[in-house]
């Protein structure tokens, strides 16, 4: 028997929350980004990404089994043909929590779930964040480091044009 979640449930009981987690899985993958609390967020998070390792595997048994959680065979496509092959190289982590603020009626924290950008393994799309990140500091670096040597290569000559002056003087 699998173990009970701590505290209170999303709605009002486990069928309830289990719709709940579907219905926000599949605006997920319609939509690529959604914005709900970060309580949900965060539940939703485990499910969404179990859900994208079946469809990586893209057996008949694995469309099965999310045909049985998602009711739309628009969105499982979509997740099958789509989502699951362009996370094929990455191991996890294909989805993202941001959060954004407070909602206005009621002050719950809100957050923004989205899917992290497919079709690049983690390590290589944080090589990618790394490279852009150096290139964008690298413009400003490099501008110091020539002004810097500029300035002393013309105190080197005019050092060198004073001493042959100095020289003939002697």
């Amino acid at each position: 028997m699998p173990t009970p979640t701590k505290g209170a449930r999303l709605g009002g009981g486990p069928a309830h929350e289990r719709q709940m987690l579907a219905n926000l899985s599949q605006s997920l993958f319609e939509h690529g980004r959604i914005t709900t609390t970060v309580t949900k967020a965060k539940r939703l998070r485990p499910h969404a990404e179990r859900l994208i390792t079946f469809a990586k595997r893209g057996d008949l048994a694995s469309r099965r089994k999310v045909l049985g959680i998602l009711s739309d065979k628009g969105v499982v496509h979509k997740l099958f043909t789509e989502i699951g092959p362009g996370f094929a190289e990455r191991d996890g982590g294909y989805t993202r929590i941001t959060k954004t603020g407070f909602r206005k009626g009621d002050n719950a924290p809100m957050a923004v779930i989205e899917l992290v950008e497919f079709g690049t393994p983690a390590k290589k799309a944080v090589a990618k964040e790394a490279e852009k990140a150096t290139k964008k500091a690298a413009p400003k670096k490099a501008e110091k480091v020539e002004e810097a040597p500029v300035a002393e290569e013309t105190v080197v000559e005019t050092e060198a044009a004073e001493a042959p002056a100095a020289d003939e003087a002697k």
